[in-house]
């Protein structure tokens, strides 16, 4: 059974779960999803995810989590490599509060967004931003992720719900529509993302 088909049949996999198996084991599961997928669409109202970060940046994110975290820290850099696979494409969609959300230090954090300003630019890859004050009908509710039209995991502070009925996918796909149609892309979300890291040097 591929991971995307056995994901699809759990609905809830709890953090505190994740954590007992080993949170570098979540990385490898993650990093299947992104090797069986071509159409990646995740949307972030809260925080830069870690298949953009800096090192520095998935370190402080991983405070909260126990034990060792380095083992999760390669894996989280190691899935980075699915970014140049042209095969796939990706498109990211961060609120103004996830890109310039600091969990590490003015300097670093302007090195975290340089990232993903260069990391724009690659193809395949598609990066927007919504800034504060955009005037959008729908509430920023949670990160989820899509997977092609087959799977979306929506992320909480407790864990990932995973959805495979055809109507949540489909309510995903029309939400994460609704707000790239209110996000500047390309060149236009450069432009805001430099100007967001020069606010921290």
């Amino acid at each position: 059974m591929t991971t995307l088909a056995g994901m699809a049949n759990t609905e809830w996999q709890g953090k505190r779960s994740s954590w007992r198996r080993g949170a570098e084991k979540r990385q490898t599961e993650l990093a299947s999803l992104e090797s069986e997928a071509s159409e990646l669409r995740y949307f972030l109202p809260a925080m830069i995810t870690g298949l953009l970060a800096t090192p520095d940046f998935i370190r402080a994110s991983l405070t909260h989590t126990p034990g060792d975290p380095s083992k999760t820290i390669a894996r989280k850099l190691e899935r980075q490599a699915i970014l140049y696979d042209t095969s796939k494409n990706f498109t990211f969609l961060l609120t103004e509060q996830a890109a310039r959300w600091a969990v590490i230090p003015p300097a670093a954090m302007a090195v975290q967004i340089d990232r993903v300003i260069s990391l724009s630019r690659l193809p395949n890859l598609r990066v927007g931003v919504i800034p504060a004050g955009t005037v959008t009908p729908r509430g920023p509710m949670n990160t989820f992720t899509i997977y092609d039209e087959r799977l979306v995991t929506v992320e909480s502070f407790t864990g990932r719900l995973a959805f495979r009925d055809s109507r949540d996918i489909s309510e995903h796909l029309s939400i994460f529509s609704l707000f790239e149609s209110q996000a500047r892309l390309d060149e236009e979300a450069r432009i805001l993302l430099r100007k967001w890291a020069e606010g921290y040097r």
